[in-house]
């Protein structure tokens, strides 16, 4: 494999490189996390869970998020600089060193730890799993053909974590939703990997786009229909009304909408789908808040 000589870039401030490291400009990373992990914390507290859990939850979402991006960076430091759309990450560039990103990634995760130890023991309990499958989940795109599955594996703790907090359980119902929002991130993700099939075929990239193929774009759709049949399920017993309905219902719309942007695998199309994908999240926590809210 020819070795690409990373861009030079210009000198910036350790914070900017820092920043630039977390993704502190791309937000749509942690919003795909924050949503469905406020929806489980609501249908578990039955309502408003109150600022405290509300503030833990949002901060440390945000917190793990940034973490993992300096450990994938730090995984995929050899690897990025073949990918256009990697080229230019502090790491790959060599404006930030692999020392700095391991300190920061603890960092975060400590003062996300901070927060979870001010609830419940059970959800520190989980915490801990969920911190090595965020640690793992980088390495398993060497020999895992579907590593968006460990993803939505790592990224499901929030569900987990937040039921714990609550009610010191994970009840069944808190594992359909942590299935839900599984098949979620393999449909989001899955998208993602679509805008760098090219380069990942080229580099020996395992990813779930180029596992499925050309039944792709099928399988997205198929997991964006599990994922809200999945939601539905714990959804729609709970009785608050036509805000959840109506909150699916732009769900689907939205997925509808996705269909339209990957069809035809444009990088593009794709990214788009991929980076507006939290807003399904959000139609559906709308739904579950203002059903609650009616509800009282």
């Amino acid at each position: 494999m020819p070795v690409v000589a990373p861009p030079v870039a210009p000198p910036r401030s350790r914070l900017a490189l820092y920043l630039d490291l977390i993704r502190f400009n791309r937000p749509a990373g942690w919003l795909v996390l924050v949503w469905p992990t406020l929806v489980a914390l609501w249908v578990a507290a039955g309502g408003f869970p109150g600022w405290h859990l509300l503030i833990v939850f949002v901060a440390g979402t945000v917190l793990m998020r940034s973490a993992g991006c300096c450990i994938n960076d730090v995984a995929d430091r050899d690897f990025d600089r073949h990918v256009k759309r990697t080229q230019a990450r502090p790491i790959t560039t060599g404006q930030v060193s692999v020392r700095e990103a391991l300190v920061l990634a603890a960092a975060l995760a400590l003062v996300a730890l901070a927060l979870v130890l001010t609830t419940r023991w059970e959800a520190v309990a989980w915490s801990v799993p969920a911190v090595l499958f965020t640690i793992l989940y980088p390495f398993t795109k060497r020999f895992f053909a579907m590593p968006q599955a460990f993803l939505g594996i790592a990224f499901n703790f929030g569900i987990v974590i937040a039921y714990a907090a609550v009610q010191g359980q994970v009840p069944g119902q808190a594992w359909v939703l942590w299935l839900a929002n599984l098949f979620l991130v393999l449909a989001y993700d899955t998208e993602y990997a679509m805008v760098d099939r090219d380069d990942d075929l080229k580099i020996g990239m395992k990813t779930s786009a180029i596992t499925l193929g050309r039944f792709d774009v099928a399988g997205v759709m198929l997991f964006f229909a599990a994922s809200l049949a999945l939601t539905a399920a714990v959804l729609l017993p709970l009785g608050l009304g036509w805000p959840v309905w109506l909150g699916l219902g732009a769900a689907a719309a939205q997925m509808v909408w996705h269909y339209t942007l990957i069809r035809h695998r444009t990088r593009g199309g794709c990214f788009v789908a991929f980076s507006k994908s939290h807003w399904i999240g959000v139609a559906i926590f709308a739904g579950v808040a203002l059903g609650y809210a009616l509800r009282y």
